[in-house]
């Protein structure tokens, strides 16, 4: 019986988590893993009036805990998560939410080409998504999150294979 395990895949916008936990979940598919994948953003993403970075961290968490109770009900051993993580409180929060030992992978990628790649999809929250970024870089914001660091500025296959070898999951 294979133990439960997750890996968190973090970053400041733009740096590529989402579609690297896409990657990860293809390569986990064919392998006959049961995963689950999850993309954190979307477990918060809402508008209420009234509320507060802490109520809608605590949606996010609420949610989080649900969505991993189903999968794990319905058999999911290895669980993927991207979201963008700002401090060491945060994940801490996370992890008390999640049945499981929680790998933590932040992705890093140059502010030009976060700016590019997030130029590229023209839309309002894009354009907040690079000036979070800058606003993340310039204060250091999540940047002594992770177990493990790697540079997204290659083959996003490449990027994903690194992960599931440090992981031990191939």
């Amino acid at each position: 019986m294979t133990v439960m395990e997750g890996v968190l895949i973090t970053g400041v916008y733009g740096t590529g988590k989402t579609s690297v936990c896409e990657e990860l979940a293809e390569l986990l598919e064919p392998a006959g893993t049961a995963y689950g994948a999850i993309d954190l953003d979307w477990l918060a993403w809402f508008n209420a009036s009234g509320v507060d970075g802490a109520a809608v961290q605590k949606v996010e968490l609420a949610n989080l805990s649900a969505v991993v109770d189903n999968y794990v009900e319905a058999g999911v051993e290895r669980f993927v998560l991207a979201g963008a993580v700002r401090s060491d409180v945060e994940l801490a929060a996370i992890r008390a939410v999640v049945p499981f030992p929680l790998h933590v992978v932040r992705l890093t990628l140059p502010l030009d080409e976060i700016r590019r790649r997030l130029s590229a999809a023209v839309t309002a929250g894009r354009e907040r998504d690079a000036r979070n970024a800058e606003r993340w870089l310039a204060e250091g914001i999540g940047a002594d999150v992770g177990d493990l660091v790697v540079a997204n500025d290659r083959p996003i296959g490449e990027v994903a294979e690194e992960i599931i070898e440090w992981l031990e999951w191939g």
